[in-house]
């Protein structure tokens, strides 16, 4: 299987600015698309955004549209999530997910890996 790990959470204020980070390594696959989802205390885990294995297809929740962008950089096999203009609903557990695909997906279903999720909490 492959390990995902997600870095770059924290503390920030809202208006403000994070990059997250999702390194996967052990097996490699041909076709890899990455997503993000999140998961607020008491809530379902959602979905953020996701990116094809050639990273030309994107696809983002309605809710960050315009504000988070998501990228990889395949000969590092890890995949990004640049947030900005943050705003208090976006506290969450950040969660990074493979599948073996070359298509991105937007369910949590679709995904056959995980990562153990970083915390983006954000203040106002």
């Amino acid at each position: 299987q492959v390990q995902l790990v997600e870095s770059g959470g924290g503390l920030v204020q809202a208006g403000g600015s994070l990059r997250l980070s999702c390194a996967a390594s052990g097996r490699t696959f041909s076709s890899y698309a990455m997503g993000w989802f999140r998961q607020a205390p008491g809530k379902e885990r959602d979905f953020v955004a996701a990116i094809s294995w050639s990273g030309n297809s994107k696809y983002y929740a309605d809710s960050v549209k315009g504000r988070f962008t998501i990228s990889r950089e395949l000969a590092k096999n890890t995949v990004y999530l640049q947030m900005n203009s943050l705003k208090t609903e976006d506290t969450a557990v950040y969660y990074c997910a493979g599948r073996r695909s070359s298509l991105a997906g937007r369910e949590v279903n679709d995904y056959d890996d995980w990562g153990q999720g970083t915390q983006v909490t954000v203040s106002s």
